[in-house]
């Protein structure tokens, strides 16, 4: 799984450098690529999130740029490189989900509430969708369709309890609950981002699909949530 991990990074990391160029946004894959790495290098050696020395040495990183390179390189290029690097180190917590105890059953939850999540808003939202949820952001997104996009990652919850009997129901219906509102947010954050810089799609790797930030920004959320629910409710 570390080394899944790797490669969506790194071609996330060419799409965020792609989708900031838009916007005359300097975001270098010499600082990005490097970063992400140094994220998932510390989290596989601790067992942990965004460690606080990989983020102090990756801060540190983009501003000696700004001294080094400097005015092609700016402060405001520094600050939405960070931004990027952070960002993209939500991947990691796919890593870090599979060192959990039954790490692939809390994968298959995380992977079965989001797609149901995006399905059941889709469907729902298209069939009964009235009131728009976010109109300056994604104006196809309705009230009504995140509504049943969180049910739809509740009953995909569920389902997980009636093939793994083991895990509490009440403690994977509120993750259901939550995961889902993680996706939709993790949804819209990526919209906003396409939206200003005026594209469609993040990158063009699978064809009618989009690039990887438009396959896995929902989950982008729901990994890290996943993960800090089973720590704190310890459930296994």
């Amino acid at each position: 799984m570390l080394a899944v991990t790797a490669a969506l990074m790194l071609l996330a990391a060419r799409e965020i450098n792609h989708i900031f160029s838009r916007l005359n946004l300097q975001v270098p894959l010499f600082l990005v690529i490097p970063g992400c790495f140094i994220l998932l290098l510390t989290a596989y050696l601790f067992k942990e999130g965004y460690h606080g020395a990989a983020v102090i040495i990756v801060l540190f990183a983009c501003f000696l740029s700004v001294i080094l390179y400097y005015p092609r390189f700016t402060p405001l290029d520094a600050s939405v490189t960070f931004l990027s690097i952070m960002y993209l180190g939500l991947f990691l917590y796919f890593f870090l989900l599979s060192t959990l105890d039954n790490g692939w059953i809390w994968l298959i939850v995380m992977l079965v509430c989001t797609w149901a999540n995006d399905t059941a808003a889709y469907l729902v939202g298209r069939q009964w969708g009235r009131r728009r949820l976010a109109p300056a952001v994604s104006p196809g997104k309705t009230v009504e369709g995140a509504v049943g996009g969180v049910s739809g990652s509740i009953m995909a919850a569920f389902l997980v309890t009636l093939f793994y009997p083991a895990l509490p129901v009440g403690d994977l219906l509120v993750l259901g609950a939550l995961a889902g509102l993680a996706a939709q947010v993790g949804d819209l954050v990526e919209s906003a981002i396409k939206r200003q810089a005026c594209i469609k799609d993040a990158g063009r790797l699978i064809p009618g699909h989009g690039g990887i930030l438009d396959r896995f920004d929902s989950m982008l959320f729901t990994a890290p949530l996943v993960y800090y629910y089973v720590g704190l409710i310890k459930i296994s």
